[in-house]
């Protein structure tokens, strides 16, 4: 059984070592596309994805940033179905959307949109601090963006809260933590605040107040996964805000969380090798609000 699934808007499913797409395609020549990742669950009563919608919406506004004019949703939601139909991988996997502004060489032929789904690979164990074991526990690093917290405010051109495919800085940053010996990284500002991680949002809990930093001029991309837990933290009578946390009140919370769609949150049990706290009951509380 195949641990990974390709379809191409306008040719559906196709196998996932077949070759789809151009040498000028601008997406894979500059970078120049957008893409979107969702959970994957499959069951009994079938494969579904975890908020597509919100995750369909997410790309639609990253499209529309970088005036590519992509396909109507009705077009992406019928491209899942049919993947969704041909996908009979137990567990959890993840779809990603792509889309590219097209080729270069013949602009007419318009955009290229796609989609992947890939088999989740098994969670990572940690030991927190207090000896016991952590799923999907993680050791982080803090990196400087080297930028401060307000550099997008007056510059658009930045893309912001764009998930765009020139993800290179942040492939680099995965890179860096782990030749720190770490699993992941949380980015940091020049003016001293946490902002998220190389492909995941940050949660922070402090004296039974959720945070987690704003969008907008800090450029961070609005997470559909930080949003649900937010929110499910507020019904559950929790303060939750976005607000910018300074990084020295990641030693002191009584949780740090760096959270995907596809993983969930990972409760962070060691930053710049110093051990962090893991609350039992309130890392199992994080999870069930996002759903996990």
């Amino acid at each position: 059984m195949s641990e990974h699934l390709v379809a191409v808007l306008g040719r559906g499913v196709v196998p996932a070592d077949e070759p789809v797409i151009h040498p000028d395609d601008l997406g894979f020549a500059r970078g120049d596309g957008c893409f979107d990742s969702a959970r994957l669950v499959c069951d009994e009563s079938g494969a579904r994805v975890v908020n597509l919608d919100e995750h369909l919406d997410r790309l639609a506004v990253s499209a529309a940033r970088m005036e590519i004019d992509g396909p109507p949703r009705e077009a992406w939601q019928a491209l899942v179905d049919e993947a969704l139909a041909q996908w009979h991988v137990p567990g959890e996997g993840t779809m990603k959307f792509v889309l590219t502004r097209g080729r270069e060489w013949y602009p007419d032929h318009g955009s290229l949109a796609l989609l992947t789904i890939t088999q989740k690979k098994a969670a990572t164990v940690r030991t927190s601090a207090g000896g016991g074991q952590v799923v999907r526990g993680l050791r982080a690093v803090t990196l400087s963006t080297g930028r401060p917290s307000d550099a997008f405010a007056e510059a658009p051109w930045l893309l912001g809260g764009v998930k765009t495919l020139s993800y290179v800085v942040n492939i680099a940053a995965a890179r860096e933590a782990r030749r720190r010996g770490a699993d992941d990284a949380i980015f940091v500002t020049t003016d001293g605040y946490a902002l998220d991680g190389p492909t995941s949002g940050l949660i922070v809990v402090s004296d039974g107040v959720m945070r987690t930093a704003p969008t907008g001029a800090t450029g961070i991309l609005a997470s559909v996964t930080v949003d649900e837990i937010m929110a499910a933290a507020r019904a559950d009578g929790m303060q939750a805000r976005g607000e910018l946390v300074p990084v020295g009140e990641l030693f002191t919370a009584d949780g740090v969380w760096l959270v995907s769609s596809s993983r969930g949150p990972s409760p962070i049990v060691e930053l710049d090798g110093t051990p962090l706290a893991v609350d039992p009951e309130l890392t199992a509380r994080v999870a069930r609000m996002a759903g996990f």
